[in-house]
């Protein structure tokens, strides 16, 4: 039996012990006796609102609901102690049964309907698990390497697992009263959860003045369970919620919205358990000024966007723009004026496919550069008006006193036999300028007819 046991320390001191009272002994007591005897007189009494004017802590009926929240927490230790020792005498009949089911509640209800029998086709869990989980226990079960157990250790498990439900059953009966008493321990919260639910935050979290210490997030996953899906999806499951998802609001959220909604329930349930643990308000407005946000704000998240409305056209300029204009600006546009060679790139002859840099169409496309026929990229060179107008300004422009030669000529010529020689740049002038030169090349002369003599 060693063989099959976890790291668990708890399953480890639970074998130490073959006798259930040495491994569970709150219900013997005399506190849990005594904190028992009064929540059944306290029920059957009903409230008493004679002491609601002393302070809360000197009230003896709020002195019994913050024991009764300590003791629920230790009837909760209690039960997880006693589900390790059914877990561990059960284990050699089931052993698959604990991964399957995780709460101890439910794993006590099962292991007793069970018992000793094999055949789970002839054990009727119905109302005990989900269906889907009775079906997969069932499959398992067929197929389980478990023996039955002797006599004595099936007693055994049988006492544990009453044993178990007794203590749900009393910490039941503790929430009730709790939960009777909530309207005048924590009006606030009990406005916004309800009494049911803010009596089990209360009792998990030990009291008033701990859940007011817990943080919200804290406060979310309260009471949440072990879920076993069994293969299932996990789209419709609800996962890290945990008494929150009993409340009203909650259940009357959209599926879509119900993570938000729960992270604001907590958020302002934790608001509201400072405002009880302080009495800060014991009329409950303020719970209920904090459940009208909840509501509006549920609301707001249910609105449909608003419509895209359609945006206008700006309003024209009737006044003529100021754009400088003259020489200077002119020079500019022509400056950065797009050139012939980009003109002609940008355009496409119709039915004729353009030139690429890559081939093929892929790359840069040439447009209409070098569709003349020859199949090189030629465009023609035109002078700009600028460029023009520059150059026949420096053609204009005298250089020297005289006027006679310009300022960039030189009397300097390179010539192969000598090296540098000292020429008259204007011998060289006159001579192209007259004779037959000067009307052979010249732009207005003409052929002269010669006669003979």
């Amino acid at each position: 039996m060693e063989d099959d046991i976890d790291g668990d320390p708890a399953d480890i001191e639970a074998l130490n012990y073959d006798d259930l009272d040495s491994v569970s002994k709150l219900q013997k007591t005399q506190r849990y006796i005594d904190i028992m005897q009064k929540v059944e007189d306290a029920l059957e009494k009903g409230s008493d609102i004679s002491n609601q004017g002393l302070v809360l802590e000197d009230d003896p009926e709020y002195q019994l609901i913050v024991d009764c929240n300590s003791l629920s927490v230790d009837i909760e230790n209690e039960i997880v102690i006693i589900h390790n020792f059914i877990r561990d005498k059960y284990r050699l009949k089931f052993p698959e049964l604990e991964s399957l089911v995780h709460h101890p509640i439910d794993y006590a209800r099962v292991v007793k309907k069970i018992g000793n029998e094999m055949d789970l086709t002839l054990v009727d869990l119905e109302g005990l698990l989900p269906s889907a989980i009775i079906m997969v226990v069932s499959v398992t079960a067929s197929t389980t390497s478990g023996k039955p157990l002797p006599e004595d250790v099936l007693q055994k498990t049988i006492d544990a697992c009453d044993r178990a439900l007794a203590l749900d059953t009393a910490k039941k009966k503790v929430l009730d009263f709790v939960e009777s008493r909530m309207g005048y321990i924590a009006p606030n919260l009990s406005t916004i959860l309800g009494s049911a639910v803010a009596a089990k935050l209360m009792g998990t979290a030990g009291g008033l003045s701990a859940l007011a210490k817990m943080p919200a997030c804290n406060v979310q996953l309260l009471g949440a369970k072990k879920k076993t899906l069994a293969g299932f999806s996990t789209a419709t499951s609800q996962f890290r919620v945990g008494y929150i998802e009993q409340t009203e609001i909650f259940q009357t959220t959209p599926p879509a919205l119900r993570s938000r909604a729960c992270r604001l329930l907590a958020s302002k349930a934790t608001l509201a358990a400072r405002i009880d643990s302080t009495r800060g308000d014991p009329s409950g407005n303020a719970g209920r000024t904090l459940k009208e946000e909840i509501h509006k704000k549920i609301e707001k998240w249910q609105e449909p966007p608003p419509a895209k409305q359609p945006k206008p056209l700006p309003v024209p300029d009737s006044e003529p723009k100021k754009k400088r204009g003259g020489r200077r600006l002119r020079k500019m546009k022509e400056r950065y004026a797009i050139t012939d060679m980009r003109k002609l790139a940008n355009r496409m002859q119709f039915g004729v496919p353009e030139e690429s840099s890559l081939g093929d169409g892929l790359g840069e496309g040439y447009g209409m550069l070098g569709q003349a026929g020859s199949g090189k990229l030629r465009v023609s060179i035109g002078q700009s008006k600028l460029a023009a107008k520059v150059a026949k300004k420096f053609k204009e422009k005298n250089y020297g006193s005289s006027g006679a030669t310009s300022g960039l000529t030189s009397s300097l010529a390179f010539t192969p036999v000598q090296g540098i020689e000292l020429t008259n740049p204007q011998a060289h002038a006159h001579q192209l300028g007259s004779g037959t030169q000067s009307t052979y090349f010249s732009e207005t002369g003409t052929f002269s007819k010669i006669k003979r003599t």
